[in-house]
Formats: structure tokens, C-alpha cells, sequence
């Protein structure tokens, strides 16, 4: 079966969720694209969106058919090569609709997993529950008599326990994209010592054609990303507990002080705990419970996590993608307080940053922003200017830098001594590309 033979009949499970819309969304539009070729014209292409929520499919056609035009507007010129031949399209809003048309026109919204028994490819975006996951793709199989290939987004669950538990043997593959799908570039791919070469090479065309940067991760929970990212989290909620006792400050307190010194001091798009709301504290504990059976050297918990959930607190994204509040209060795109887990109430970031500031210390002069960095040619020279004076300072802030910067990197290099990276390069493109951070965790800055 060729590529374009395997694209002809594809299934989305999951599809109104905020990975699998994105993960439609690009599907639907090479499919199109496909479909448009002169050497396909008469071939049917259908891409069943398949989720659960009838009130979840139509909001996601409205998504699909908003998206789709800014994607159309940006290859009007491809776009007028594709449709050379429609004589009655001639403004750029004509093929724009006409394109928005077509690839509307390959999906197929349904709530009922029947509809992907006749799919040679399944994409699975279901929430980060192995059974459940096992369950879908299981039953799918059975009922389908095409062999599909299976392409799961976990991003903690191992690849070979759902291709066993499944009966799916050769035929899956960890394709984790990163939120959002459509924008992200990155895309963690995991197989296993079962699964065939013409899958992977599947995998690897599929992702070059939607222009993705694939990084290997071996078969182990949590990957490469969330490898990092869970290990990384729980050193800040355990810099937070610490910084609170030494200082003897509310743990709301030393929360602002680790949130700023992660974002602000090294230099990322996000503070560890903002990052950690925007994932949603309930994912971040879930995945942490699902990594950590794996492991025996170290314990992927924290009581802090339980705490908020229990009071209540989740945070996440709203269906608009708007930030729900969770250890930060959100508002206007900022937060404005924080929670405090004793009395059980957000805390006005105005009643006490300037005190926190003041415990913490000047930043260098050399101090430089995140966004600054990008794409600067000069990046390397001036983070090594501004990390060498963080060393130097006695300041409280840069000694907590210094600390998680050191960690973030022992981190990174466990990753490949544990065989979940093979190499170092890996680790630090999954954590420039899927994370947006500005230089890679594994450095000399901090040594």
C-alpha cells in the first residue's frame, strides 16, 4: 500500500479534543492536498472525526473550517497551481472557498468507533488512560479486516504495553505531537522491537510532509519530554517547600519566587509552575502515576500536586484555549495572585511581590528576556555572559538559578544514561522545539 493509498481512509478517535482537532486539522488538510492531485481526482478520501460529544463535533467543524482558511491563505499561490484548471475560479477568495470546500469535504463527524472499521490508519487522542487506550484500538482491530496501523499521541503510556495488551504487534506507534498540533513542530516518535519497517517509514513521511522535526525516543514512560519536564516540575515544588521552611514564608510566597527565577532567570517562555498550570495539575499528576511504576531509583510524586487537587484547583484550558487558574490566578493573558494551599484562597500577587523581590535580589545587569533570544545570533554569548554573573551573584534568586540550572542538565543526562534518548542532542532539541526554551537543558552555563 503507498502513502497516498494508506491516507485514503483515516480515523481520528478523540477528534474534538484539543490534541486531536490539531491532529484533523493537519490530517484533513494532506489529505486535501492529496486528493487534489490530477493522478487522484475520482478517488475518495475520507477522514472520519470520531469523539464521543455531539456539542464537541459541531464546535470542532467550526474550528476545522476557521483554521482551514488561514491555512488556505497563506498557499494562495500553491493554491491557484492546484486548481490550474477551474477555469470559473479566478479571485484568490473563490479558491480560498472552493479549498475550504474540499478539504471540509473529507471529514466525516461521528460518534461511534464503527465508523474506523474500514480505516488503514488510526490516529488515537483519547485522555492518558492505558486501558482505555488498549480498549479503543483493541476493539477497532477486531472489527476491521484492512490491518491498520495504529498511531497513538500518549505521551507517558510505553508503546509496547498497548501493542501487546491490544494484539496490535508490529502495527503501532508512539506519534506524540506537542500541544498545539497545528503550530508545534515537534513530534516525539517511539517504536518498538516489533514494530515494521514500513510503518516507521510511514511515520517518518507523514511528518515530513506536514513539515514536523521528529525527534526518537526509546520506548520507555514518560519519553523524552515529559521525561524531562515531570522531573523537572517536581525539583521546583521541592525548591518552593524548601525556600518556604528556610525562609519561614507561606509556600505561596516562595511558589512566586521559584515561578519567577525558572522564567526570568533561565530564561523561559514560562515560570515551572505557570507551566505546569497550562499542562493542567490533574494531567501533570496523572502522568507522574503512570511514569512512575516504572521506575526504582527515584519517586515521580509529590504531595503538593494531591493537595490542589483535592482544594479543588486544577488549572488546564478552557475550550476557548483561555488558561484555567490553578497554583497562578489568571487574568487578561497574566497572573495576578497565587494560591495559598492553608487557607484555601488566591493571594493578590500585588500584596507581596515586591517583599518576595526584595528576599530574592537583584538580577545582573546582563539579565536578558526570552523572547529577546530567539533567533539572536549572539544568544550563545549573551546568556553566558548573563549565567556567568548568576554564578558570581550571592543574590538568593541567582543561587536558586544556578541550583535548577545544574539539575535541569543531570536531568537531561540521566535520560540518555537510563537509554530513553540516545543522545544528548535529543534531549535538548525535544526541550528547544516542543518546550520553546531557549537554549537546551544539557549545557556548560551552570558549570
Amino acid at each position: 500500500m503507498t502513502y497516498e493509498e494508506r491516507l485514503q481512509n483515516v480515523s481520528v478517535l478523540g477528534a474534538a479534543g484539543k490534541m486531536g482537532s490539531g491532529i484533523l486539522l493537519l490530517t484533513a488538510v494532506e489529505m486535501a492536498d492529496l486528493s487534489l492531485k490530477p493522478e487522484n481526482k475520482g478517488k475518495a478520501f475520507v477522514l472520519n472525526a470520531i469523539d464521543i460529544s455531539p456539542e464537541g463535533l459541531a464546535g470542532l467543524m467550526k474550528y476545522l473550517r476557521d483554521q482551514i482558511r488561514k491555512v488556505a491563505e497563506k498557499k494562495t499561490v500553491l493554491l491557484r497551481k492546484m486548481y490550474a484548471d477551474r477555469d470559473d475560479l479566478i479571485e484568490n477568495y473563490d479558491i480560498i472557498d472552493e479549498y475550504i470546500f474540499d478539504v471540509m469535504n473529507v471529514v466525516r463527524p461521528s460518534t461511534t468507533m464503527s465508523a474506523a472499521h474500514n480505516s488503514t490508519l488510526i490516529f488515537e487522542a483519547v485522555s492518558e488512560n492505558r486501558a482505555l487506550k488498549v480498549k479503543l484500538l483493541g476493539d477497532i482491530d477486531k472489527n476491521n479486516d484492512n490491518n491498520p496501523w495504529f498511531f497513538t499521541n500518549t505521551s507517558s503510556v510505553p508503546i509496547n504495553l498497548i501493542e501487546t495488551e491490544a494484539g496490535l504487534e508490529g502495527r503501532v506507534v508512539g506519534f506524540h505531537f506537542y500541544n498545539p498540533p497545528a503550530v508545534q513542530r515537534l513530534v516525539e516518535l517511539i517504536v518498538t522491537e516489533k514494530t515494521t519497517d514500513d510503518v516507521e517509514a510511514f511515520a517518518r513521511e507523514y511528518a515530513k510532509k506536514l513539515k514536523k522535526i521528529i525527534v526518537p525516543s526509546n520506548d520507555f514512560a514518560g519519553f523524552i519530554g515529559n521525561g524531562h519536564f515531570m522531573r523537572d516540575a517536581l525539583h521546583g515544588m521541592k525548591e518552593a517547600e524548601a525556600l518556604a521552611n528556610d525562609k519561614n514564608i507561606p509556600l505561596y510566597k516562595a511558589i512566586y519566587m521559584v515561578n519567577k527565577v525558572t522564567q526570568d532567570y533561565l530564561v523561559r517562555p514560562m515560570g515551572i509552575f505557570q507551566l505546569i498550570d497550562y499542562v493542567g495539575i490533574d494531567v501533570v499528576q496523572f502522568i507522574l502515576n503512570v511514569m512512575n511504576p516504572f521506575v526504582s531509583d527515584e519517586e515521580l510524586s509529590h504531595n503538593l500536586l494531591d493537595k490542589m487537587l483535592l482544594q479543588g484547583v486544577k488549572g488546564g484550558q478552557k475550550s476557548s484555549g483561555a488558561q484555567k487558574d490553578g497554583f497562578l490566578k489568571y487574568k487578561g493573558g497574566r497572573f495576578t495572585a497565587i494560591w495559598d494551599i492553608h487557607k484555601q484562597e488566591y493571594v493578590e500577587l500585588d500584596t507581596f511581590k515586591d517583599e518576595c523581590d526584595e528576599i530574592m535580589g537583584d538580577m545582573p545587569d546582563s539579565a536578558v528576556a526570552w523572547k529577546s533570544m530567539l533567533r539572536n545570533k549572539k544568544k550563545d554569548e549573551l546568556l553566558t555572559a548573563f549565567f556567568n554573573d548568576l554564578k558570581a551573584s550571592s543574590e538568593l534568586g541567582a543561587k536558586i538559578a544556578v541550583k535548577y540550572g545544574q539539575k535541569s542538565k543531570a536531568i537531561g543526562e540521566k535520560l540518555v544514561a537510563d537509554k530513553v534518548a540516545n543522545e544528548i542532542d535529543h534531549v535538548n532539541t525535544v526541550m528547544l522545539t516542543g518546550f520553546f526554551h531557549a537554549y537546551g537543558p544539557v549545557n556548560n552555563y551552570f558549570d
